[in-house]
């Protein structure tokens, strides 16, 4: 755990007691903070009240005795309108901050030597943090990877010079953590997403902006117009930017071309690895992710011969393309982390033939961006809230099942691409969020584990 000590011997209200949350409680607790914390799900204030942290309806509290309010990230900040708490913070005067910032204040005030590498973007962040800790710890680094994947960020290893912090954020975390400052910040890409969160996409990428405003380095992926305008404004403001692209050569920066990753210097470039044979980096869209770890990893010191023994012994993410289970000539592919229609549009292009399992709740513009692989599909099978909505899109291109639960589909496709009898892909790419059905995307991914390892026959692959 890292004791965060910034509020130490003043009083702070926390809402929200979930994962995080509840870690955040107890951390400010050990650095001598006077924390009460609630939340509307009465276990979770249960829970904390049961390992020590102090509880109180903040309803009935006075606001006045508060320092700041400490929000879980999943608690609305603005939209659609603010959370309660939020309300009564500003009235109060007092700032709403998050664990994120906690641990940015914490770090400048008592280990600034501690490296920073902080991951944003609205795909690819969870696999590009995942491959940075990857590199790092297997060239003999001590990695501390968190945030957003993972374990919460107070829960890491306490802060140490020699230890560097890999941490995934969210546009929630980083609206909550006005100082985050880190010293390598990445952010990957954006497109519309959580806008029900942010009000628009203005907002959504301002917020992803401040990440790689405040850092000393800024590795900025450029194959969108948004992100583009972004590299070019925090260049104006004279941080060191390292662009890179999956879909373009740069002069300056690291490019995709094929599976091989080059440098660009002055308009000239060479090739710095070769990601062909490793199969946790298949496709452009983990050519990006190996782009963005390269640059993070050589900002804070890691030789590129470590650098490329990291990328090829790299075991992959749970959850992201992961394949599960082999049956004859289909394999059985996890990417139940794929929660919208661009984040399934990379598993959509790595399989030539495709029994797919998609649905849950939709996110805004559905599936229609993801018709040019519709030819690559044989059998879409629809789940949750979405099966109707996805129905109308797909319907009149490709055979389509509603077939309401994730265990049914399974059950389904896997008949079907037997009976194909060709090599094929039954592949959970739901390009939905799970709330309808799952918790999270990772209680579906682990159903659907559960359920491809229920099939008669089937190889489990992990």
């Amino acid at each position: 755990m890292i004791a965060v000590t910034s509020f130490a011997g003043r009083r702070v209200a926390l809402f929200g007691l979930g994962g995080s949350g509840l870690a955040t409680a107890q951390a400010l607790k050990a650095g001598g903070a006077e924390v009460v914390a609630w939340d509307d799900n009465a276990a979770s204030v249960e829970k904390a009240a049961a390992v020590g942290i102090f509880v109180q309806d903040l309803k009935t509290a006075d606001w006045t005795h508060f320092t700041a309010l400490i929000l879980a990230p999943g608690v609305p900040l603005t939209h659609p309108k603010p959370h309660w708490t939020v309300d009564a913070a500003e009235a109060a005067g007092i700032e709403v901050i998050g664990d994120v910032e906690l641990f940015a204040r914490e770090r400048r005030a008592l280990c600034p030597e501690a490296s920073l590498i902080a991951i944003t973007g609205t795909n690819g962040k969870s696999t590009t943090t995942a491959l940075i800790a990857h590199i790092l710890t297997a060239s003999g680094r001590d990695a501390q990877m968190g945030g957003n994947i993972g374990r919460a960020v107070l829960t890491l290893d306490p802060l140490t010079p020699e230890r560097i912090y890999v941490v995934e954020c969210s546009s929630y975390q980083i609206d909550l953590a006005p100082s985050l400052d880190p010293d390598v910040g990445i952010l990957l890409n954006l497109t519309p997403d959580h806008l029900d969160r942010h009000g628009a996409m203005e907002n959504y990428a301002a917020i992803k902006e401040r990440l790689v405003a405040q850092s000393r380095t800024a590795v900025i992926g450029v194959d969108d117009a948004w992100c583009e305008a972004i590299a070019d404004r925090v260049a104006l403001w004279g941080r060191s930017v390292m662009r890179i692209a999956r879909h373009r050569p740069i002069g300056d920066g690291f490019f995709v071309d094929g599976s091989h990753i080059l440098r660009a210097e002055a308009g000239q470039a060479e090739l710095f690895a070769d990601l062909s044979g490793i199969a946790t980096l298949r496709g452009t869209h983990n050519g990006q992710n190996a782009c963005a770890a390269i640059a993070a990893c050589l900002s804070v010191g890691v030789s590129p011969e470590e650098i490329r023994a990291g990328l090829a012994s790299f075991p992959g993410l749970k959850h992201r393309m992961q394949p599960v289970g082999r049956l004859g000539p289909v394999v059985f592919v996890n990417d139940s982390k794929a929660t919208n229609a661009d984040a399934a549009a990379p598993a959509l292009a790595s399989f030539e033939r495709i029994y797919w399992i998609a649905g849950g709740v939709p996110k805004e513009g559905g599936v229609e961006s993801l018709r040019d692989f519709f030819p690559r599909i044989a059998k879409a099978y629809l789940i949750g809230q979405a099966a109707d909505a996805f129905a109308e899109t797909i319907g009149a291109a490709l055979p389509v099942e509603k077939s309401g639960t994730l265990e049914a589909a399974i059950a389904h496709a896997a008949a079907d691409a037997g009976a194909a009898g060709l090599d094929a892909a039954v592949l959970l790419s739901p390009a939905c969020a799970s709330f309808d059905q799952y918790k999270n995307f990772e209680m579906r991914g682990e159903a659907f584990v559960t359920h491809v390892a229920a099939l008669p026959g089937v190889t489990m692959l992990i």
